[in-house]
Formats: C-alpha cells, structure tokens, sequence
C-alpha cells in the first residue's frame, strides 16, 4: 500500500514545494517510487496555481531538485482523508491545520518537518521568502536533512 506525504507551509511556492522535490529524489534514489505518494499545499490561497518562486526554483536547481508542482491550497475534507502524513513547515502551520481538523484522528496526522530532523536542531523550516539568498539554501539544508529523517521512519 501507497504511503501518501503531503507537505504544507504557508503559500506553497517554497518551503512545501521544495520538501516535495527533495523528499520525492530521495524516495526515487532509494528505488521507493512505487511506494510512495508525495504532494504539496498551502494554508493560504494567495499563490494558488502558480508555480514555486523563482528563487527557489534556482536555489533548488542548483542542488538538482526540478520543483515542478504549482501552488494549491489544502483542502480539509480532501486532504484529510487522501493523505496518511501531513507534514508542516512551522508551528503557525500546524496550528492553521490542527484547526481544520474534523477530529482526533485527521489531528493525529499532522506533524512538524523539523521533528525528523538528525543533524540540525532547527524547532521550524523557516519561511525564506522576505530573506535573502541564504535563507533558500538553509530550507534546503533542513529540508534534505529531515527528509533523511522521515525516509528512514517510513521505511
């Protein structure tokens, strides 16, 4: 049985998108394709069927990570249901999801990127979208480290 993933920040064209790439080459270097089912969405609808920002696109690019999903917003009565994990960003994320919750068992598959993380002891992926350069290749340090982390859990 498929495992389905879905990754959820705020807007859905950096931080979500980008752990759906990241995640997705690692499941596929694994030769775990098959297995799995990797999505990504926002809480927010302001980037609704647009593609990832540019800048992450390029900062992405340049670790091999081609962020091809346009933007969506998660759909509680969906979502819930399709996916097995929903995996946040930060903390006003999980809040925003625990919120659209129907119930204890939807509450259940919520959890935080960072909680998989091995090396670094970051408590949120940070949002990189007002920053500057760096802020992209931190979320990618993060985000390549948890999905690491997440990985080995669900194998």
């Amino acid at each position: 049985m498929k495992k389905r993933i879905l990754f959820v920040c705020l807007g859905n064209i950096c931080r979500s998108p980008s752990a759906e790439a990241v995640f997705k080459a690692q499941v596929a270097q694994a030769g775990l394709s098959p297995d799995f089912e990797i999505d990504s969405a926002g809480t927010g609808a302001w980037h609704v069927g647009k593609p990832a920002d540019r800048r992450m696109q390029q900062h992405a690019r340049k670790r091999g990570y081609d962020l091809t999903s346009i933007a969506r917003k998660f759909d509680p009565s969906v979502d819930f249901d399709h996916f097995d994990m929903i995996i946040a960003m930060d903390d006003e994320n999980v809040r925003d999801l625990k919120q659209l919750a129907r119930n204890e068992q939807d509450q259940l598959k919520i959890s935080k990127m960072t909680d998989f993380s091995k090396l670094y002891n970051y408590k949120i992926v940070p949002d990189p979208y007002y920053g500057g350069e760096e802020g992209f290749e931190l979320v990618l340090d993060l985000l390549e480290d948890a999905s690491e982390g997440l990985l080995e859990k669900l194998k």
